[in-house]
Parts: C-alpha cells; structure tokens; sequence
C-alpha cells in the first residue's frame, strides 16, 4: 500500500510539474500571438501574428472634422443658336449658373484648407461646409494647375482641427490608408484600403509621381484626404482610373511633402519656388541597358545635361546613371520628378550616380526653373516667366531666346521672343519637357510648332 502510495505521490508531483510548464511556457505564448500554420506538397512554416487588430477608428474620427465639403459656383455665358441667327453673335446671350463640389482638408486651426485646383477652378463663389454643418464663403490664396492643388482661407473666430502633414517618402507600399471625402455629395464618407503603389506616373503635363491606394474614391472625393492608421496626413486624393467615372479599383493621391512645399510657397511668396536639376535621361531597364551598352539594369541614365543648370554646373554628365537623391532610392522617372518636385531653388541635394563602373556622390545645388535652357532645332529655349503667363494669358510654354537655325536665321526677329505652345501636338510645358521631346525624335526628323508671336498671334511653323 504503502509502494502505491509512493508511485501517486510520484505521479502527482509529475503532472504538477507538467502542467506547471505548460502554463508558465506554452500557455504563456499563445497568449501573446496565434499560430498560423501554412502548408503545402513539400514543406510547412509558422508564422506569428501579433495580437493588436488594425483598428481605424480613432484616425477616421479625427480626420472626418477636418475634412470639408467645397462648392464651387461659376457663371458661363450661353448662346440660342435661333436667336443669334436674327440678333447676331451677341444675340440671345444668357448667363447660366453652374455648381461643382469636392472636398478639402483643413490644415490649420486658423482656417487654412488645401484642395485641388480642378475642384475650384474658375470659381465665381466659394463656400466650404464643415463636418459640424457650419458654412463659411473661402477665398482663394493660390493655386498651382501644374500639380493640381489651391490653397483656400476662411475666417472664423473658432480653432478649427486639422490634418497634420506625414513624411509621404517614408510610407511603404502594403500600408493601410483611410480616404475621407464628400463623394456624390455625401457628407464624411471614409472608405479603407492600402497603399498599391508610389510614384505611379499617369503620364499628366503636371505631377507624375502618384500615390496609387484600392480605397475607394469616387467623384466628389477630389481634394480630400488619404491619411495613414494614426489618421497623418500622406496625400490629397486627386483621381481614378475608371472607365466609367466612377470608382472601379484604383485611385491616386498627390503625395503630402509635395503637397506641403506648394502650399508653404504660396503663404511664403505668393507663388510656387520650382527647383530644376536640368537633366534629360531615361529610365533604365534590361531592354535600354543592352541599347545604351551599360551594365546597369536599374536608375535614370543621363542622356543630356541643360545649360546653366545646377547639374551642368556640379558636374553631372551625359552617361551618368543616377541611383539615389540623398537617401531616397531613383530607379524610375516618377521617383526622381516626385523627389525635386519637393525641393525648392538653391536647395543642396547629394545625387549618387554610378560613372565608370564605380559610385560617386556629387553635391548638386538645384537653380530656379526659369533659368535653365536647351537647344531644340537651333532654337534656344528658356522657361515662360510670370509675365509672359499674365500677358498672353497662358499657363504654359517655352520663349525662344536665341536662333541659331541658319535656315531660321532670317526670321530671327519675328520669332525671337515668341512662345511655343506645342510640338507635334504635344504640349511644350517646361524646357525639360521639350528637351524630352527632343531626345525622342531623330535628328533629321520634321517637326510640327505651334507658337505665340510677340503680337499673341498663333502662328505654325514646320522644321
């Protein structure tokens, strides 16, 4: 009796000890995380999952009183064909009201709201409708129709909440987003999704370098905000890519450091500090890699460096194979346009280029956009000033500086001076665009321009 006794007591003591080890050791770590086992044919992994759940909540709750609802109230003149027809071409002419609406996101406590240009375009009337259902009138500070952004102000004696700015270079794709916006005129509508891409070029005559999410996005939701899970604000949604108008899986955002410099130029100067590189080049890929006869498969090669540019000056060359600005990774276009879209004149960047088969790191101050220059067809092109946009009433084009085209020589002075619009069709935005547009024709190659002279009459020249 005594012998069973003993072996109980054993037993006892063991299972105490087994369950003890359990609790403390086993128990303890299910606890912190689920196991997940994934398997397949030929082997099986656990991966562990954390325990927190990615809750939206507060950051949806925070950013639904910053976003606002923006009307836009235009006047056009519309014409009865009948009644021009018996009046002439002012006969019958009425003034017909139009309203659109989009979203804003307010950005400072005194009033400050950032939306997109198109949203406010040729407004008449402003209005913006808080989440608490208060109307104010806005006024307009500033736009840029290049990057598609303007900057509005209304006055209230109240603080308001606002979205904070994120570090839009350090979010990664996969991330979870929130869009926040008024689409088809519903108030503080927030929809979740990812971060799909970044630096996502749709091929506009302004920004190229997009944040793409799959959170849904719809007419209405222009100028609203994409916030990150701590409700920070990464991007102003802008469009998607639909073909029926409406949202069909994707959606894109102008990031918030390019965001942020637009809306800090225009409080500071009144206008947007655009810096220049001045390089023309190509990406690079396995294709372009054989063609150009470099090793490398990834990064913006440089094919030709603009006159008095901050590249030409600190030495960057044509066979250059840019790699990185500062610490920001450039493997495409995008990447690099969305990174000095951010930096303003006289900014210092360190651009790391492979040369030779070997890294270098050279300093490159960035010059103001209007300074830079190139050649086009013996036409010496520089960037349109303020005035010349005033004058001619235009948001873009190239002036002809110089002519250096012995076949042009005796027409120097009618063009001298005049602004091209087009090339081929395509818009002549900047001297880096048309410098693009140059790389990509052969030299011999005929083209079409179309131009304003110093009279603002249209004229088209074949080269």
């Amino acid at each position: 009796m005594k012998r069973y006794a003993s072996l109980f007591l054993v037993a006892l003591l063991s299972g105490a000890t087994t369950l003890g080890g359990y609790k403390l050791f086993v128990e303890k770590d299910f606890g912190k995380k689920s196991i997940i086992t994934q398997a397949s044919e030929n082997y099986s992994r656990t991966v562990g999952i954390g325990p927190e759940n990615i809750d939206f909540t507060l950051a949806a709750e925070n950013t639904v009183h910053t976003v606002v609802h923006v009307k836009n109230v235009s006047v056009r003149t519309v014409y009865n064909p009948i009644m021009q027809f018996f009046y002439g071409s002012n006969g019958g002419a009425q003034q017909q009201e139009q309203i659109g609406t989009g979203s804003g996101v307010i950005i400072s406590e005194d009033g400050y709201i950032v939306t997109n240009n198109h949203v406010i375009k040729d407004a008449t009337e402003l209005e913006v409708t808080l989440n608490n259902k208060k109307v104010y009138k806005a006024k307009l500070i500033g736009t840029d129709a290049k990057m598609d952004i303007a900057l509005l102000k209304i006055d209230t004696e109240d603080k308001l909440p606002y979205s904070t700015f994120a570090d839009s270079d350090q979010v990664k794709v996969g991330e979870w987003v929130l869009a926040v916006g008024n689409p088809y005129n519903l108030t503080s509508t927030v929809t979740a999704g990812i971060v799909s891409a970044k630096a996502r070029n749709l091929d506009t005559n302004g920004i190229q370098s997009f944040l793409q999410t799959d959170a849904a996005v719809n007419p209405g939701n222009s100028g609203g905000a994409l916030v990150n899970n701590r409700g920070e604000l990464i991007g102003i949604n802008t469009m998607i890519s639909s073909p029926t108008g409406s949202y069909a899986g994707y959606s894109f955002a102008i990031p918030s450091n390019i965001t942020r410099k637009i809306i800090e130029d225009i409080m500071e100067f009144g206008n947007v500090q655009r810096g220049a590189l001045g390089i023309v080049g190509n990406e690079i890929n396995g294709q372009t890699s054989k063609e150009l006869g470099i090793k490398e498969t990834q990064g913006y090669y440089i094919s030709k460096v603009l006159k008095n540019s901050g590249a030409e000056k600190s030495g960057l060359q044509k066979g250059d194979v840019i790699i990185k600005l500062d610490n920001q990774p450039i493997t495409t276009y995008p990447e690099l346009t969305g990174y000095i879209s951010a930096k303003r004149p006289n900014d210092r960047i360190n651009v790391t280029v492979i040369r030779d088969g070997k890294n270098q790191v050279i300093p490159v101050t960035l010059v103001k956009n209007d300074i830079i220059n190139t050649d086009f067809k013996g036409l010496e092109l520089e960037n349109i000033d303020a005035s010349d946009k005033k004058r001619f009433k235009i948001d873009y084009g190239v002036k002809i500086k110089e002519v250096s085209n012995d076949r042009l020589k005796p027409y120097e002075n009618e063009l001298s001076g005049s602004i091209i619009l087009t090339i081929d069709g395509a818009k002549a935005i900047d001297v880096e665009t048309v410098s693009k547009l140059a790389n990509d024709k052969g030299e011999n190659q005929g083209v079409s321009i179309e131009m304003i002279n110093k009279l603002g009459q249209i004229i088209r020249i074949i080269i």
